[in-house]
């Protein structure tokens, strides 16, 4: 009797381990599945922030593109503005003073008529009674350009020689020559007697502001030269102003931040 009782007890203890064991197993597996969703998750929320990091730099990046393409076009549009404003301004100084100058169609360019300067056919020499005027002309462009420093916003002021389409064989460099002699001669007298030393002045690119250039017979307001009244008008200086225009570096940023406005 005694033996079966102990048979009993052994497979009731034997029964009674192997539901612990099969407990502990699916607890073990149970802790397992919850550490591998844990990890999921984690991963799952990392790629989330890095995904919504990545967006934020994204648009603020297109912020700075876009702020970088307004302030271009604002600097731009300043830039011509101010131009045509100093064209008008130094034309209004020289009508106070008695002196006529047209001005053309973009309020960039400084007609100043043939008998303002005297040249002679053939010269390239400012006449001494006409030097007064050259330099009023040159002291009006002066105060214009020097106030509040606009001159930083221009890339550059030409001053252009032309000539009527009497060829001047004898002349070195013939029209071409004589055109940028008489750039040079209005040039000279201002950088000798004008009391503002115009060739210091740097355009936006850092580069000198005034450059002098001649265009022979090639540019006339008078197409039809039959008469010495017809040719003495081509016999002429322009002063031409040009604001700061873009760079390729400019011009593809700007090209950049427009099309990143224009993505959906």
């Amino acid at each position: 009797m005694r033996t079966r009782v102990l048979v009993r007890r052994r497979a009731a203890e034997t029964s009674e381990e192997t539901v612990w064991i099969s407990f502990s197993d699916l607890m073990t597996a149970l802790l397992a599945i919850f550490m591998l969703a844990a990890v999921a998750l984690v991963f799952s929320l990392a790629q989330e922030e890095d995904a919504l990091a990545s967006a934020l730099s994204d648009a603020e990046e297109a912020k700075a593109r876009g702020d970088r393409f307004d302030a271009m076009l604002s600097t731009l549009g300043t830039a011509e503005q101010v131009r045509a404003e100093m064209v008008s301004e130094v034309r209004e100084a020289l009508a106070a003073r008695g002196i006529h100058v047209e001005v053309d169609a973009s309020s960039s360019v400084l007609h100043i008529p043939a008998d303002l300067l005297g040249f002679d056919p053939g010269s390239s020499e400012i006449p001494p009674q006409q030097r007064t005027n050259a330099l009023i002309l040159g002291e009006a462009i002066a105060q214009v350009l020097l106030q509040d420093d606009r001159y930083t916003l221009l890339d550059t002021v030409f001053v252009e020689g032309h000539t009527d389409d009497l060829p001047m064989e004898g002349l070195y460099g013939g029209n071409w020559g004589l055109s940028a002699n008489r750039a040079i001669s209005l040039w000279r007298l201002w950088e000798d007697e004008l009391p503002v030393d115009l060739g210091a002045l740097t355009g936006h690119g850092g580069e000198r502001l005034f450059s002098v250039s001649g265009y022979a017979d090639t540019r006339p307001v008078n197409a039809v030269q039959d008469s010495d009244a017809a040719r003495a008008a081509n016999r002429r200086i322009d002063i031409r102003f040009t604001e700061h225009r873009l760079t390729e570096e400019e011009i593809a940023a700007v090209r950049e931040a427009t099309e990143a406005r224009t993505e959906p």
